[in-house]
């Protein structure tokens, strides 16, 4: 990889001011202070500035863990021709010297983020090889650090002397798809200068997004009443009974888009429509969307969002950042009436819509309190609608351009209904997966697509007449619920005539979550009264010989009704309601209620609701942190969401202490005072499988634990009296807070699929390591596929190295240049597989190279294997061992010191994998060759673990027919 020089860059913009005719001057907008933390702190001038209420829910996102690549916007163009890349780095640079915004992160002071302007620095501009399609997708899925910013990256990649592909990614929180045409020219115009050596010829610069957030909150007093008119409007609206209910927290949204090509002569007709009726094409696009959705759903009263830019002020009609809402637009196309009737309607409401263009849509979700989210938690806007307009590419002088469609596969809304305009025009649907099947998704764009082409040729016909079908899925709300769980592959209900009832569910994913984790879930979808009273975990639903659901063999079922036993008290299935009962909550929710009046202005009744007494999710996060910090519990603002009342939060803070108080006596441990002991090694992922099994070692060896957990588990490692650091991968601060004063590291901790995150948190370890030795659980995977089948430890790798192999290298040579400075023996233990009784490590029989072998066993398919006769199999390593082999590297001058080596108890041939597991599960798949097998288990290595053979020697019980039974059980 090679990089433009930042110095030269630097200098080349110096030199550019320099030859440019004096700057324009820009009136300085009129704004308002600033107050942040209860304190006057002016910031109406200089660099720091209050966030818009836009960028505010950005943060919001991005700080409870919903942000990722969701928000992030990626655009790129194709080069063509002699590229001056010096000049391009160039340009770049001046874009953010133009428009600050892009060199502005958000930090916050107490509660309250900011605005930082920070100084022109060059942008950085390294130019890769290009590898595939997937190389670009990835670059643009790496995730931005908001308050240490940049929220801007710059990437060149190369297929030839003279064909590039520039990739210019952006957080949402900086840009929005209007400000976009104004970077590309300003961008063009910046490069044509640096290369020709001359001065821009540029307009004078808007003014700056700063002052248009402190206009916008100036006016805070006007938009919230404005916000409670809205409000007032959508009072009785639902969400659509279409889309399924989702838990609360932290997800991916991935999303899946279905198109259907149009015939030009449709638009055309849409079009001709419209002027008919004084509409333009985005207004009958819409008016579609309403009758599809009406039904397809058989609801009335229906709720869309579309996008609304706001630059009204002339001054601002330039200015780069977020200056872009979401627009709710009510209608009821019930009577049957025509579509050309209900194109007036929807005209109407989008008109008076756009008459409230200012008013942030999250100010109107405040005032709405409960009523922003149906009875199962859907959210009521939660189905948009747009019209695409074909974008032309960035236009370089002496250069031919395309754009390069990049989809980061992720959704924004539950669904979106668009058409694309151009001259092959097309119908496209987009849906989270965890809301909307993919055949109903399917079956919704095939008739919305006919309803266009209907009513370009008649908009007379009543919305009986169109084409569409009632798609509203008829299940058991418990099963829609748990069916939403991006876990949950399937679901079923069994009822209980004596109660609640019963619950099923197959989980999947290599951290999938409990039946506690799913019960609790429900807990903020579903009515008490629809509660199950226990969800149990199974590998797979029983099944009649036509492949319904056979409820007589489920756990449990021999038991309904009856006394007995409830399903639950299982290693696979949970049944537990909160403890501590009124008593043990009383303390607690005194301390809640006086913390919710605190924030709230007023103490609330016990069973007030959260949303009811205005909160919001920039309370959420406060309260959680206020709770957290005077009981000393782990809380999190998802939690306050979920909860929604003081005596839920209190009977959970009551739960968690119990918990706490538990453990501790358990191990006999007493809680420490601030400050690592001497000794103390800090534990990464320790609520994981493999970090399980490092802290039972660690504590077996007597030595002080600090363990790093997300706040929501950080009750968890406590039952083995470990000290506890609240944080996660993806909180910076947290990490560098946990490595602070202690003596050894071992980092175990993975997202498994959020690379970026991975390689910021390793940065953040290494920045905050002071010394002693630091171990790293690293992978098989960094080898990518060797030439030989013996692979010695840290030997080459081979090709086809893994995105996450890939991450596994950097971060072990992120560890060991910080090493190299003398900071310690730092140590990369790669392990492939890892096997072990824990409920998380069952999970990996699930996912990659054995999955496909035990969900065929599962079902009784027949199951193919490479036919060849050279070996092929698996490596893999018991949970106990890897955990012996890493801690034997905390160990004064071990060996592994300083190098990668392997950690592997031994290999096996999937032949014998595979009639083992099919012995286990008492399966009739039929096992042999198969020229079709496959490639995947084409894995003919044996790794070398030379190193760590002492620590690596199998105790009782650790040979893989022992672990493999203990993990199929």
């Amino acid at each position: 990889m090679s990089t433009v020089d930042q110095s030269d860059l630097l200098r080349r913009a110096r030199s550019r001011r320099a030859a440019a005719p004096p700057a324009r001057s820009v009136a300085p907008a009129q704004s308002a202070p600033f107050v942040a933390d209860g304190d006057q702190d002016p910031l109406s001038h200089g660099d720091q500035a209050p966030l818009s209420h836009a960028q505010q829910r950005m943060w919001l996102m991005d700080h409870l863990g919903q942000g990722g690549a969701l928000y992030n916007v990626p655009v790129a163009t194709r080069l063509r021709g002699p590229l001056d890349r010096a000049a391009l780095a160039t340009a770049i640079t001046g874009l953010t010297e133009r428009h600050a915004v892009l060199r502005t992160r958000y930090p916050r002071r107490g509660d309250q983020p900011y605005q930082q302007i920070d100084p022109v620095t060059p942008v950085p501009l390294p130019v890769l090889d290009a590898t595939g399609p997937e190389q670009l997708a990835a670059e643009a899925a790496r995730a931005f650090d908001l308050a240490t910013g940049p929220v801007l990256r710059a990437v060149l990649l190369r297929h030839g002397p003279e064909d590039h592909t520039l990739l210019l990614t952006i957080h949402h929180i900086a840009v929005d798809g209007g400000a976009l045409r104004f970077l590309a020219a300003d961008l063009a115009e910046l490069y044509r200068a640096a290369r020709d050596g001359v001065p821009d010829r540029l307009p004078s610069p808007a003014p700056s997004y700063a002052d248009y957030a402190r206009q916008e909150r100036a006016r805070d007093a006007e938009l919230t009443a404005a916000a409670d008119t809205l409000a007032a409007r959508l009072s009785g609206a639902r969400p659509l009974p279409l889309l399924r209910p989702v838990p609360p927290g932290a997800r991916e949204r991935r999303a899946a888009l279905h198109t259907a090509p149009l015939e030009p002569a449709v638009v055309e007709g849409l079009r001709g429509l419209g002027a008919r009726h004084g509409a333009t094409l985005f207004t009958v696009v819409l008016a579609a969307a309403f009758a599809a959705l009406h039904l397809a759903s058989g609801q009335d009263d229906v709720l869309l969002g579309c996008a609304s830019g706001h630059r009204g002020r002339p001054e601002f009609r330039r200015t780069v950042g977020l200056a872009v809402n979401t627009l709710a637009v009510r209608a009821n196309p019930s009577g049957d009436v025509t579509f050309a009737e209900l194109l007036g309607l929807v005209r109407t409401a989008l008109l008076d819509a756009q008459q409230h263009h200012e008013v942030p849509f999250d100010l109107v979700v405040e005032r709405l309190g409960t009523a922003a989210r149906g009875a199962d938690g859907t959210p009521l806007l939660s189905v948009s609608c747009d019209l695409l307009q074909i974008v032309d590419p960035l236009v370089l002088p002496g250069l031919d351009t395309e754009n390069v469609d990049i989809d980061l596969g992720l959704a924004k809304f539950g669904l979106t209904l668009l058409l694309e305009d151009g001259p092959r025009p097309r119908c496209l649907l987009q849906h989270d997966r965890d809301v909307l099947d993919q055949d109903t998704a399917a079956r919704l764009l095939d008739a919305f697509a006919a309803l266009l082409t209907a009513v370009a040729a008649d908009p007379e016909q009543r919305l009986s007449e169109l084409p569409g079908e009632r798609l509203v899925p008829a299940e058991h709300p418990v099963v829609a619920a748990l069916s939403a769980h991006p876990s949950v592959v399937e679901a079923v209900v069994a009822e209980n005539p004596d109660g609640p009832p019963l619950a099923y569910a197959v989980v999947r994913g290599p951290v999938a979550p409990s039946g506690t984790d799913l019960r609790a879930a429900l807990r903020g979808r579903l009515p008490a009264a629809e509660l199950p009273l226990a969800v149990t975990l199974v590998d797979r639903l029983p099944r009649h010989a036509d492949g319904t659901v056979d409820r007589d063999r489920l756990p449990g079922a021999d038991r309904l009704p009856g006394t007995g036993p409830l399903p639950g008290t299982g290693p696979l299935s949970v049944a537990a309601p909160l403890s501590g009962g009124a008593a043990a909550t009383e303390g607690p929710l005194a301390v809640v209620r006086q913390a919710f009046g605190e924030l709230l202005g007023a103490t609330p009744p016990a069973d007030g609701d959260f949303f009811a007494l205005g909160g919001h999710s920039l309370v959420a996060v406060q309260l959680a942190e206020r709770l957290r910090t005077s009981t000393g519990l782990p809380l999190t603002g998802l939690d306050i969401l979920e909860q929604r009342t003081p005596r839920a939060l209190a009977a959970l803070l009551a739960t968690r202490g119990d918990e706490r108080r538990a453990a501790l006596a358990q191990s006999g441990a007493r809680p420490r005072p601030a400050g690592a002991r001497v000794g103390t090694v800090l534990l990464t992922g320790a609520t994981g499988g493999v970090g399980a099994a490092v802290l039972q070692e660690l504590m077996a060896q007597g030595r002080p634990v600090r363990v790093l957990v997300r706040p929501e588990s950080a009750h968890l490692p406590a039952l083995n009296g470990a000290e506890v650091a609240a944080g996660d991968l993806g909180d910076l601060d947290s990490l560098r807070r946990a490595v602070e004063g202690v003596d050894a590291v071992i980092h175990s901790a993975c997202t498994f699929t959020d690379h970026a995150t991975d390689l910021a948190a390793m940065r953040a370890l290494v920045d905050g390591w002071r010394g002693g030795p630091f171990v790293f659980v690293s992978s098989i995977d960094a080898y990518g596929r060797p030439e030989g089948t013996e692979v010695p430890e840290g030997g080459p790798g081979g090709g086809s190295v893994t995105p996450y192999g890939q991450a596994k290298l950097d971060c072990e040579r992120i560890l060991f240049e910080a090493a190299a400075t003398g900071r310690g023996p730092a140590t990369a233990v790669r392990a492939p597989i890892v096997w072990g009784p824990h409920h998380r490590l069952r999970d990996q029989l699930r996912w990659g190279s054995t999955s496909a072998l035990y969900q065929a066993a599962l079902a009784g398919r027949p199951i193919g294997l490479p036919d060849s006769a050279q070996w092929y199999g698996a490596s893999w390593v018991h949970a106990a061992a890897l955990a012996r082999a890493l801690t034997a590297c905390l160990t004064p001058d071990h060996p592994a010191a300083g190098r990668v080596v392997n950690a592997v108890s031994g290999h096996v041939s999937w032949a014998d994998f595979t009639a083992e597991l099919v012995r286990l599960l008492g399966s009739e798949s039929p096992v042999g060759p198969a020229a079709d097998a496959d490639e995947e288990l084409r894995r003919p290595w044996h790794y070398r673990a030379d190193t760590l053979a002492g620590p690596l020697a199998p105790e009782p019980g650790e040979d893989w027919r022992s672990v493999l039974a203990a993990m199929v059980r």
